[in-house]
């Protein structure tokens, strides 16, 4: 194929598809790529390392100098999705976190201040894709119990109820809170997240355990935690009940 004949099959200028083969466009889009992949017939094993290349490329001037404070085996994949869901446990998930959260996470897990300080700048930073880039949808269910366990420190629930009854009025985040009273619960085998990236891609999982987490690609792992995610949102407070909690949390500080 010309590189007019494929610039014609994707709607695309030919000057576009040019600046993609030349390198003028540093770092083309997943979706670019996956479009190219789909039309010239690569499948497969060649066609999931391509694209992983292409996420790990676009975040590399940032996230490797964070390796020791932020997941690096997940970053990459989170800031190429274009949906979310997660549950993290005791712990407010990673891009609703405070400053302030982040910095008490920091310190309970071990690091000092200049760790904790590190890990308060990565989390800002990767919270950036809730205002911008491709991630369209955010869904987090939060344990009642990861807000309980800082309600010692009334200024940091109420800045943590605040920033998350911001982010609950926002189209493309969903906030849902499992009361205490709901019990045991499949979600208590650990933290998950769920990545779904754009048309054609396969979704994945990413697992988090104390001595660094895993990303999950067979299709059955991943339709298993699909399976816990489905339980725990049903069993949750509805996004419209979360922010009528939030709310009356945020008064009562």
């Amino acid at each position: 194929m010309t590189l007019s004949d494929v610039a014609e099959e994707l709607e695309w200028s030919p000057a576009k598809l040019g600046h993609i083969e030349t390198g003028i466009r540093k770092w083309p889009s997943v979706m670019e790529i996956s479009a190219l992949l789909h039309l010239y017939g690569v499948t497969g094993g060649q066609r999931e390392a391509i694209l992983t290349l292409v996420r790990e490329s676009r975040l590399r001037p940032w996230w490797t100098e964070y390796e020791d404070v932020i997941p690096s085996a997940y970053v990459g994949n989170e800031a190429g999705a274009v949906s979310v869901r997660v549950y993290s446990g005791i712990l407010v998930p990673d891009l609703l976190q405070v400053p302030d959260y982040t910095a008490v996470v920091a310190r309970a897990l071990g690091h000092g201040e200049e760790g904790a300080e590190r890990m308060v700048a990565a989390q800002l930073k990767r919270q950036e894709v809730l205002d911008g880039g491709g991630l369209v949808r955010y869904h987090a269910v939060v344990e009642e119990d990861a807000l309980q366990r800082i309600s010692s420190d009334l200024a940091l629930l109420r800045a943590q109820t605040t920033r998350m009854l911001e982010l609950a009025v926002s189209e493309r985040v969903t906030i849902q809170l499992l009361p205490t009273s709901a019990g045991p619960h499949p979600g208590m085998a650990g933290p998950f997240s769920v990545l779904e990236f754009d048309e054609g891609e396969a979704a994945l999982a990413y697992v988090e355990a104390t001595q660094g987490g895993g990303i999950v690609e067979a299709e059955d792992a991943v339709g298993s935690c699909e399976r816990v995610w489905s339980e725990l949102t049903r069993i949750s407070a509805s996004p419209e009940a979360t922010v009528g909690i939030l709310r009356r949390m945020a008064l009562l500080t």
